[in-house]
């Protein structure tokens, strides 16, 4: 699960130290700030430069924030978390995709997990986990955003705990990333390769 971004090394560590406290969802900051701060404020301390290491040491810890001269790309690539888990999920629930024909279903599903998610479901159909049909689509993208959550979170792991906090801290706290069952560690390693498969494809995310 290493880094395969080539221009990594090439990387200060400040700098991705500095995008990764932009990037960190603003509720995992609650416990570690002053309480009566804002959101608005909250995300303006996260846009200071001069702040963003010390943001990041209150959540990880100093001695994981220096562990090495550089951290390179995550293992996602730099790209969102919650994006890879509705890729994952989709393929999850792929049979109950496959099954919405109706346009304002069809509809109602791409605007909750967008049309990528919905394309990937319908490439990787014999891939699919779940057996049970979800017709109602509201309750179809819930279950498909739970379940590829949960994905991730089994999938992170084997990873360092670098490399699975600087994604987790990317989604809010509570999520099923932090709890995923024993059904999303069984399938998580063939759902996650075929999405970072696909994420590979692109330039690597700012």
């Amino acid at each position: 699960m290493a880094s395969t971004d080539p221009n990594h090394s090439l990387t200060p560590h400040s700098d991705r130290v500095r995008e990764l406290a932009a990037l960190i969802h603003p509720g995992r900051f609650a416990g570690h700030l002053d309480g009566l701060l804002s959101a608005a404020t909250v995300l303006q301390l996260q846009k200071t430069p001069r702040l963003q290491q010390r943001l990041v040491e209150l959540l990880m810890g100093s001695e994981l924030v220096s562990n090495g001269t550089a951290w390179g790309r995550d293992v996602l690539l730099g790209h969102d978390p919650r994006r890879a888990a509705l890729l994952a999920g989709s393929i999850w629930h792929a049979r109950s995709v496959l099954k919405l024909v109706s346009k304002h279903d069809v509809a109602i599903l791409i605007e909750n997990i967008g049309a990528e998610a919905h394309a990937f479901a319908v490439r990787h159909l014999s891939s699919a986990v779940a057996t049970t049909s979800i017709d109602d689509p509201q309750k179809l993208a819930s279950q498909i955003e739970h379940d590829g959550c949960a994905c991730l979170g089994a999938w992170l792991k084997d990873a360092t705990e670098l490399d699975r906090v600087r994604v987790l801290f990317r989604l809010p706290v509570g999520t099923t990333a932090e709890s995923p069952a024993a059904e999303h560690h069984n399938s998580a390693g063939e759902l996650l390769s075929l999405v970072v498969a696909h994420l590979a494809t692109e330039e690597p995310a700012a």
